[in-house]
């Protein structure tokens, strides 16, 4: 079971909503991730009156939770506006907050991240920041409030997997009572059985799955990859090593000598 602000969830696996062929691939996606945490675009959800109804429907006939995103939000007073009217559209004190830097790169505005979470901890949102792999920057966000913390592993749909697994690991090590979310840049089941396997909590991911030629299919793989990579961490890895050691004991074993 993983804990996220009191809640407990048995899938470590959070699904974004976006990007899917059709709405019932989606649903059908969701389904076979095992994932109990969806995330929701603000934007997405009012843009299209009737349309965007539908869509909030077919979310809410899954049985998730929902996670709502200030995705596309590049202010402070953007991201906490779109927080609050998330909060009055889905009912839930919970957000994913983004506040984007660059646009090339999607990189998150730190500087602008921690003030915004500042704000909105502090007019009671449960906030869930999308933050880069900066460990100062993750501790700031901790004494801000935030008992998630969300970092990339890769820039967002780069499919790169981790590109910094010592920054991540040390996240991991330093922060050992926050809930750790690998979000972005995961493109391959084994990415995030990598991030389980240092220890994170869990990880959430879209494009890789709603992109894919069978996006259902790979929702089944990310889901088994999570659950593989929890258990080998739990289970104990064993160190890497410079030199061979053998896996069959020596001891004990005959030489046989040529007898001239």
């Amino acid at each position: 079971m993983v804990n996220f602000c009191g809640k407990e969830f048995s899938s470590r696996l959070l699904i974004g909503s976006a990007l899917y062929e059709s709405p019932a691939i989606m649903q059908d996606a969701i389904r076979a991730s095992g994932a109990q945490i969806v995330t929701v675009s603000l934007r997405r959800e009012t843009a299209g009156g009737k349309a965007g109804d539908v869509f909030w429907s077919l979310i809410r006939d899954l049985g998730v939770t929902v996670l709502p995103n200030t995705a596309g939000c590049r202010t402070v007073r953007e991201a906490v506006t779109t927080a609050k009217l998330a909060r009055e559209l889905f009912g839930t004190n919970w957000i994913k907050l983004e506040v984007i830097g660059d646009n090339d790169t999607l990189q998150p505005d730190v500087v602008g991240l921690v003030e915004a979470a500042t704000e909105l901890v502090n007019d009671g949102f449960e906030v869930f920041p999308y933050c880069t792999e900066d460990l100062s920057v993750a501790m700031r966000l901790v004494d801000a409030g935030c008992r998630v913390v969300m970092p990339w592993a890769a820039p967002i749909g780069s499919a790169r997997g981790i590109t910094n697994r010592d920054a991540l690991k040390l996240l991991r090590d330093r922060l050992p009572d926050i809930t750790l979310v690998v979000d972005a840049g995961l493109g391959a089941p084994s990415h995030a059985a990598a991030a389980l396997e240092l220890g994170f909590d869990a990880v959430l991911l879209n494009t890789a799955i709603a992109k894919a030629a069978d996006a259902v299919a790979m929702a089944g793989a990310f889901k088994l990859a999570v659950e593989a990579g929890r258990i080998a961490y739990e289970s104990g890895l064993m160190d890497a090593r410079d030199f061979a050691s053998p896996s069959t004991p020596v001891i004990g074993t005959p030489f046989w000598h040529a007898v001239s």
